[in-house]
């Protein structure tokens, strides 16, 4: 009978001998196998087949969002598995909803990043109830650039140097999204160290809308970053016709685009500021160095940090990356995720005197 029953399974297995057929089926149970299967599915990289969301703190057009969309471009060619990237805009609050949303929002999965404005420690540092996460929390993955500031200020106002705005009856108005915004803290550190006064209007949603309400008229200058200055309109026709004039610029050096503008070192030399507004200068400049940065939400695991960081660290040396933000005009001067991981911790530990002069600059 036995023989019968291996004569009739054999039939659809012509040429097998009776070993072979064994062999087969201990294949067979093998490939099937759960315990088999295990580390043949632990190959598989975790971002095959997923997407990750890059979260923006600003609307789409934006400079931010221009790196974004860049980077989202080239860098799943660097992470095992070649995942989908999605760009995904959250403005307002110059990017605090966008970072509370990666921060409480986002899985610790490795799946969520956010584009968020580096100057947003300084919200923590001095309570603000808006703020929902821990600037150190954040797992840090990399920045393009790093960015020193400048205000502009439109061209038909009589404020023509910064001396001008220091002995104004009237302080110029200028826009801002949020207080940790450039365009908030940076005419408001130059109050604090050399005297200047700004009127800070507050409340638009990115960067654009001020532009478009110093067109109107409706305010007259902003501060923000020297590489946005130089990479996009309206600024290349603003400067073509005259529209606005440069006041000042934040870097140690005079950046040579800007080499008439007088730098904050320079001003505080000029203005003999006393070494507790230098050292508050330094606090404050830091978020410069920070730059554009990317962050994930706290638990992802290390490997996937590491993952994300050594890909972010690839594009940016990728030539068809290189190739692309020129061809957009944005800058690129990277800064790793360790060292802006190390730059979060120092700037969060200051002594209480620092804190409450920074309250005194973001108006609390």
């Amino acid at each position: 009978m036995i023989k019968r029953f291996i004569s009739f399974r054999l039939s659809g297995f012509q040429g097998l001998t009776v070993a072979g057929f064994f062999m087969l089926c201990l294949l067979t149970f093998q490939l099937f196998n759960p315990w088999t299967l295990e580390p043949v599915f632990a190959q598989t990289p975790f971002y095959q087949g997923k997407t990750i969301n890059i979260i923006v703190g600003t609307k789409a057009g934006d400079v931010y969002d221009l790196y974004a969309r860049a980077i989202a471009q080239f860098i799943p060619k660097y992470i095992p598995g070649n995942p989908t990237i999605i760009a995904q805009n959250i403005a307002g609050a110059g990017s605090l909803i966008a970072a509370n949303h990666v921060y409480n929002i986002g899985k610790p999965d490795g799946l969520t990043l956010g584009a968020i404005f580096p100057a947003l420690y300084f919200d923590q540092l001095t309570g603000r109830q808006e703020v929902k996460f821990d600037w150190t929390k954040f797992n840090w993955i990399g920045s393009p650039v790093v960015s020193n500031h400048f205000i502009y200020m439109r061209a038909d106002t009589p404020y023509r140097t910064i001396d001008d705005v220091r002995t104004a009856k009237e302080p110029p108005k200028c826009g801002s999204t949020g207080t940790a915004s450039t365009g908030y803290y940076m005419p408001k550190l130059f109050e604090e160290v050399i005297g200047a006064k700004f009127n800070i209007i507050t409340g638009y949603q990115a960067g654009g809308d001020i532009d478009l309400a110093v067109e109107r008229g409706e305010v007259v200058c902003r501060s923000f970053t020297i590489t946005a200055y130089f990479a996009r309109e309206p600024f290349h026709t603003w400067r073509k016709k005259g529209f606005v004039r440069e006041l000042f610029q934040t870097g140690k050096k005079r950046d040579p685009r800007l080499p008439n503008v007088p730098t904050i070192y320079e001003l505080m030399d000029k203005y003999k500021t006393p070494e507790s507004g230098r050292r508050l200068a330094t606090v404050i400049l830091a978020a410069g160095d920070v730059g554009r940065p990317y962050v994930t939400p706290p638990g992802v695991p290390a490997d996937r940090i590491k993952i994300l960081r050594d890909a972010f660290t690839k594009t940016m040396n990728d030539p068809g990356f290189k190739a692309e933000a020129e061809k957009r005009m944005l800058e690129l001067d990277p800064v790793s995720g360790e060292e802006l991981e190390t730059l979060a911790n120092e700037v969060i530990a200051q002594p209480p005197e620092i804190i409450e002069r920074m309250k005194k600059v973001l108006g609390q």
